[in-house]
């Protein structure tokens, strides 16, 4: 199936439960240029014999500037111009510099993505945002920039470890509980396995989660507003994540209880064992051990969010409808501290 959608400035063709193959029909092989990590090329190599191919260390440490520089060199190198399309194939950090990469190479070129995990598929590819980390802050530079298309395959998902298939279904959990109270119910019915296990059923859960984003960053595509709702979890998720040397779904997944603790107290939330027991379902931690409050505090009070001495911070009023707070940093260090 594929779908045209619109944003404020540009179009993004999907390509929903597609095929690799197809890619060749979207671009010019000649014009393109696959940026992809070590882990995907290793699995899937064979899906790239007709183009060329950039090859980047795989894992969040190394989505920097200076693996960015290493790609432009390897694009100069590649004598890459403006009519290059560059595509990402992978999970999240591979679509995140790619995106970015596309922004300022020759102060912008074409890009598309063929995003080969759960979080990717769902969240990362989505939306247009495109950066890079800054030691332990995320995402601190980067640019908001559609991509033209995206592409599914979800038969390059069989070679996703699992820890990569529970990874991503902490993003399918926050959509859930920020947008749709009949998937929490649903996922709460179902388990890893089964959409493991159900292709039609994988592909409907893929197709309503990207369709979740999709309205939302179309509404508000440079998050003014609603667009930050899509960060349930990532507040305090982030602020975990690097310093810990955590997978993103499971210290969004810590970040998300996080959160709808504070929503008890501030919005009267009634649900929280219920998603602290659908979290567990996924098999996904709901709390870190021994962690250093100040550190983390002091990595949170960095994020974007911040204005002055609040944090605007996402909760839930129940499931399905969340909700943007102010909440005073003086608090969020005491809730930290009784984390």
């Amino acid at each position: 199936m594929n779908q045209l959608i619109q944003f404020s400035n540009s179009n993004t063709q999907f390509y929903f439960d597609n095929n690799f193959k197809q890619l060749s029909k979207i671009i010019d092989i000649k014009k393109a240029i696959i940026i992809t990590d070590e882990h995907v090329h290793k699995a899937h190599a064979h899906l790239f014999k007709n183009y060329k191919v950039i090859t980047i260390p795989a894992g969040e440490k190394h989505k920097t500037q200076a693996t960015a520089d290493k790609i432009i060199k390897s694009l100069i190198a590649f004598e890459a111009d403006r009519q290059s399309v560059l595509v990402g194939v992978g999970g999240g950090v591979v679509t995140d510099i790619t995106g970015y990469v596309a922004a300022v190479y020759m102060r912008g070129i074409q890009f598309g993505f063929v995003p080969t995990s759960i979080l990717a598929i769902v969240d990362a590819s989505i939306g247009g945002k495109n950066g890079i980390d800054v030691g332990v802050y995320k995402n601190l530079v980067g640019t908001i920039r559609q991509p033209s298309f995206i592409l599914h395959d979800l038969t390059m998902l069989k070679t996703l470890p699992q820890e990569h298939w529970i990874n991503g279904f902490a993003e399918v959990i926050k959509h859930a509980c920020i947008k749709d109270a009949k998937m929490f119910d649903e996922l709460h019915t179902h388990s890893l396995s089964f959409y493991q296990k159900n292709k039609k059923a994988l592909a409907d859960l893929i197709y309503r989660n990207t369709m979740i984003k999709i309205k939302v960053v179309q509404k508000d595509e440079f998050e003014k507003g609603d667009r930050k709702l899509l960060n349930f979890g990532h507040t305090f998720g982030h602020a975990i994540e690097t310093k810990y040397k955590l997978l993103h779904g499971h210290a969004i997944s810590i970040g998300m209880v996080f959160a709808a603790h504070l929503s008890i107290e501030n919005t009267g939330f009634k649900k929280l064992q219920s998603v602290i027991d659908l979290f567990q379902k996924y098999q996904l931690p709901t709390s870190l051990q021994k962690i250093d409050t100040q550190k983390v505090f002091d990595i949170l009070k960095m994020d974007k969010k911040r204005s002055n001495h609040f944090m605007n911070f996402i909760l839930l009023e129940k499931i399905g409808k969340a909700v943007i707070l102010p909440i005073a940093l003086t608090e969020l260090a005491k809730k930290i501290n009784q984390n």
